[in-house]
């Protein structure tokens, strides 16, 4: 699980092994939240959030949201 993003404090990993659709996880202060990415017509969508404050999780979702078609890049690469 490579982090391909770091970002004010918040770390962005993809998993090779994870399923479709393309998503990210993303790590703050020991929580985490899992966040689709959505595609070129539809925005990152917050899936789930597991001991991150809301404001951690809106500031993940709005750093998702400004990478958005880098990470969607990536997760091709990893999972074709």
């Amino acid at each position: 699980m490579p982090t391909v993003l770091r970002k004010d404090g918040f770390a962005v990993r993809i998993y090779f092994n994870d399923d479709l659709p393309p998503h990210v996880h993303v790590f703050k202060g020991g929580g985490q939240a899992r966040i689709s990415l959505g595609s070129g017509t539809e925005s990152p969508q917050l899936v789930e959030l597991e001991g991150m404050s809301d404001k951690d999780a809106a500031k993940a979702l709005s750093i998702i949201i400004e990478h958005q078609v880098e990470l969607l890049q990536r997760c091709e690469e990893y999972h074709g």
